[in-house]
C-alpha cells in the first residue's frame, strides 16, 4: 500500500512571472497528511489561501488561474504538474506575487525544488480514483477522455499546421521515473505571429526565448533548439498532468487527448465529479465519495505555515 508525501524541508524559487511579466517568488513547504496542495500568502493581517482545487477554477486562457475572493493565482499548471508527477500529495506553495515563476517555462525548477527538500513519506495511506467506465468531453474536432485502465496513463494527440511540429502522438506512463525522464523538461511553446496578440490581452508579458520555445512561419526562433523532435506534445502531457491535479486525489485510467487544452482538460475534471457512477474510491476510508462531491479533497480548514527562513525574505 502506498502513503501520502510531502516534502522534507522548504524550497525556494524566484524568477519572472511568463504572463504577467512582474517579479514572482515561491517557497514550497511540507505540509500534513490530508491536506492536499494549498496556495497561500502573506497578507497585511492574515494569510490567504486557496486549495488546488477545481472549485477554485478561474480562467483558463493560455494557462490556469485559481481564485478565493481577490487572491488569485496564474500559471499553477507547471508547479503543479512537477508535484504531482513526482506524487506530491501535501504541500504549501507560498507567494510573493500573484503568479508561479516561469524559469525555463518547463516543469524541471520544480522538480528540482523537490529534489532540494527531499520527500517524506507519511503514515496515512494514499487515496486514489478508479475509473471503471469511459467519460468524455470534447469540443469540436478537439476531445479528451479518461478509459479504464489497470495503470495510470496518456496518450496525447496534437496536430499544427507546422513543419517542426505538424501530428505528434506520446505515450505516458505516469510514473515518477518516466515524469522526470521524458516530460518535465518540456518547454511552453508559441508562434511568433500570435506572442504579439497574446501582448494586446495582457498575457505573455514576461515571455523570452529563455522560458518559451518561440516558433516562426517556417522554422524555430531559439537558437538552442528543441529539448526533444516532439517537445511540443510533452509540454501538453505536462500541462494535462497539472491540470488533472485539480481533481485533489490521483485517478487510476487511461487518458486520451486530441488538440485539447487547459479549458478541455478541466471540464473532464468537472466532468469526473459529475459522473460519480463512473468511478470508484480507493482507500478512501469513512468519507467515501463525499470528499470529490463536495469538492473538498482536502481537510485545510486552517493553514498553519512552518517558520519562514530569512532567505525567502529576502527574494
Amino acid at each position: 500500500m502506498r502513503h501520502q508525501q510531502t516534502l522534507e524541508t522548504s524550497s525556494f524559487l524566484s524568477g519572472i512571472g511568463l504572463h504577467s511579466g512582474n517579479p514572482a517568488s515561491i517557497a514550497i513547504h511540507p505540509a500534513p497528511i490530508n491536506s492536499g496542495v494549498v496556495f497561500v500568502k502573506h497578507g497585511a493581517d492574515q494569510i490567504q489561501s486557496c486549495p488546488a482545487g477545481i472549485p477554485f477554477l478561474g480562467q483558463t486562457d493560455h494557462c490556469t488561474t485559481l481564485q478565493v475572493g481577490d487572491f488569485y493565482i496564474q500559471t499553477v499548471e507547471h508547479v503543479l504538474s512537477a508535484l504531482a508527477g513526482f506524487e506530491i500529495d501535501n504541500a504549501y506553495v507560498e507567494l510573493l506575487g500573484s503568479e508561479i515563476p516561469a524559469d525555463d517555462g518547463s516543469a524541471t525548477p520544480f522538480l528540482d525544488m523537490v529534489h532540494q527538500s527531499g520527500i517524506l513519506t507519511q503514515k496515512e495511506p494514499r487515496k486514489y480514483l478508479k475509473i471503471v467506465q469511459p467519460i468524455s468531453v470534447n469540443d469540436g474536432q478537439r476531445s479528451i477522455s479518461v478509459l479504464p485502465s489497470a495503470l495510470p496513463q496518456i496518450t496525447y494527440f496534437i496536430d499544427f499546421p507546422h513543419p517542426l511540429i505538424q501530428q505528434q502522438e506520446y505515450h505516458h506512463f505516469c510514473t515518477p521515473y518516466e515524469y522526470g525522464k521524458n516530460i518535465a523538461g518540456a518547454r511552453t511553446f508559441a508562434f511568433r505571429k500570435e506572442i504579439e496578440f497574446l501582448w494586446s490581452r495582457g498575457l505573455g508579458l514576461g515571455g523570452s526565448l529563455h522560458n518559451t520555445v518561440v516558433f516562426s512561419d517556417t522554422g524555430l526562433v531559439n537558437d538552442d533548439g528543441l529539448r526533444f523532435s516532439n517537445e511540443c506534445v510533452r509540454h501538453k502531457v505536462l500541462d494535462l498532468i497539472g491540470d488533472l491535479s485539480l481533481l485533489g486525489i490521483p485517478i487510476i485510467g487511461h487518458f486520451f487527448a486530441k488538440c485539447a487544452g487547459h479549458a478541455l482538460h478541466t471540464q473532464l475534471v468537472q466532468a469526473i465529479i459529475h459522473n460519480p457512477d463512473k468511478w470508484i474510491m480507493l482507500n478512501a476510508g469513512k468519507t467515501g465519495k463525499d470528499s470529490i462531491l463536495n469538492g473538498k479533497t482536502s481537510s485545510t480548514s486552517t493553514v498553519q505555515l512552518p517558520e519562514l527562513q530569512p532567505a525567502f525574505h529576502a527574494l
